[in-house]
């Protein structure tokens, strides 16, 4: 359990730090700029920080689960990076909506600000494409071994779909530049994931639901 709290707090901890530090660098890439003006409530720029903050919570919170469901070394090492990750860049989009004034929470649906407002469900808790179901992540809960393994494969990599796709539509549409930059880091780090991902599905005798 302590090691658990302690994973927990660690993952808190550099979300922390990393939200002063790109505090200071979204004024920084913002001052650099005489025409730069701080992002309506209504612009990609805070409805990519409100959506993708609510999408990595969950990734999170996944990757907490099947750390306890499992004693495989590849696939809580997996989990523990996701988490840190994660939480890491949660921390980064929280601060960027602090630092601009913003509410982090919208009336309008998730997506809204990729033109896709309608098509954000929220069906039985998944807000936006990719997200686990409250029914999944229940499910996730129950089993063990091998076969949490596998299911928390599954449902990462239907989550790391999702996540990029928001994550391109902020390359495309945002205009803060250290908020593009970091959505297209995450294109390509979960681009990288979603193979390695698929090869440990393999090794498993299974593989992606899509």
């Amino acid at each position: 359990m302590k090691k658990h709290i302690g994973w927990i707090a660690g993952a808190a901890a550099a979300a922390l730090v990393a939200a002063g530090a790109i505090t200071y660098a979204v004024a920084e890439d913002n001052g650099a700029d005489p025409g730069a003006s701080t992002p309506s409530a209504d612009s990609a720029d805070a409805g990519f920080a409100r959506d993708m903050a609510v999408h990595h919570q969950q990734a999170v919170e996944m990757s907490y689960i099947v750390r306890d469901r499992t004693k495989n070394a590849e696939v809580r090492r997996l989990a523990y990076d996701i988490a840190q990750t994660q939480a890491n860049q949660r921390g980064m989009l929280l601060g960027w909506l602090d630092l601009w004034g913003l509410p982090k929470v919208s009336a309008d649906p998730p997506m809204t600000w990729m033109g896709m407002g309608d098509m954000a469900s929220g069906k039985d808790g998944a807000l936006m494409p990719g997200m686990a179901t409250n029914t999944e992540l229940t499910k996730l809960g129950t089993l063990s071994g091998r076969q949490a393994e596998v299911f928390y494969l599954q449902l990462m990599t239907d989550h790391h779909k999702g996540g990029i796709h928001m994550a391109e539509g902020c390359v495309a549409k945002c205009g803060v530049g250290v908020e593009k930059s970091l959505a297209q880091g995450m294109v390509d780090a979960q681009q990288s994931e979603i193979k390695l991902m698929a090869d440990m599905l393999k090794e498993r005798g299974a593989k992606a639901r899509s």
